[in-house]
């Protein structure tokens, strides 16, 4: 399986959205420090997935959700949680 996830940092409550095999093992990566485009911005909290048989599928889908269409989508989709923790960015 590969994934496609979003992990909110608790420091600066910015999203990040990347891709892996195993999305629990990533999450654990993102806190440890080991993803040094986040390093900074821990602690991270995993708020969305998608998983995916293809790998080509799944790297697709998070170039899409990286442009402002995909912004688009997630805003859209995890709407009841951006209202809960008083979100309105990605």
């Amino acid at each position: 399986m590969f994934f496609v996830y979003v992990i909110l940092s608790k420091k600066d409550s910015r999203f990040y959205i990347g891709f892996s095999e195993d999305v629990n093992g990533r999450l654990k990566d993102h806190n440890d420090g080991k993803v040094a485009s986040t390093k900074n911005r821990r602690p991270f909290e995993l708020i969305y997935y998608e998983a995916y048989i293809n790998k080509k599928d799944a790297e697709g889908r998070e170039k899409f959700l990286k442009s402002g269409g995909g912004h688009n989508f997630l805003r859209k989709q995890l709407r009841n949680y951006f209202t809960e923790v008083h979100l309105n960015q990605i």
